[in-house]
């Protein structure tokens, strides 16, 4: 992303991809909706059995080591589940909807608001000099990657990276260049 546009482009970009995360209701949409066994059909002949690797964060044990959900495997009676759960999807975001009070939840709408808060900093401190910096420091959800365990790495490398580019962003001007 280059030019006057630039900034524009990483907020629509990243804020949308920080409002649309994937979430168990439309994982179990994706599953249930016809087209993924559709496409299994397309690639593989004769019968075949289905199994999911799922650590589904209200059940799964955890990793006494590492504190990492522990993945089990589901058969394909996993499919009614799928079409049960994503029925269900007008629960998402209200009080009865169990999965949003995960602490991978919690973390997504905490960074939905952090972005805002760091959108506006960066609309008031803006100008020529700095629009590349603020460039930067908009995309920086694009680093944040994955699911679970996944995800909680490349979110505190994100964070790290943010921090830095912050620092720079509020820096005050050093006494050399305040005199120019």
């Amino acid at each position: 992303m280059r030019g006057a546009q630039a900034l524009s482009e990483a907020v629509a970009r990243y804020y949308h991809k920080l409002l649309a995360y994937k979430d168990e209701y439309e994982v179990a949409r994706l599953y249930s909706d016809g087209s993924f066994l559709e496409s299994l059909s397309r690639q593989f002949e004769g019968d075949f059995t289905l199994q999911f690797n799922l650590a589904p964060p209200l059940i799964a044990p955890r990793d006494a080591e590492t504190g990492r959900l522990q993945k089990r495997v589901y058969g394909p009676r996993m499919l009614h589940a799928f079409r049960l759960l994503a029925k269900l999807k007008g629960l998402r975001g209200t009080r009865f909807d169990l999965f949003g009070y995960t602490a991978e939840r919690r973390e997504e709408r905490r960074l939905i608001g952090e972005y805002e808060a760091i959108v506006e900093e960066l609309l008031v401190g803006l100008n020529p000099d700095n629009h590349g910096l603020a460039v930067e420091i908009a995309s920086i959800p694009e680093q944040i990657r994955g699911y679970g365990h996944v995800k909680e790495e490349h979110l505190a490398k994100a964070r790290t990276r943010q921090a830095e580019l912050l620092a720079a962003w509020r820096a005050p001007l050093a006494p050399a260049e305040a005199a120019e």
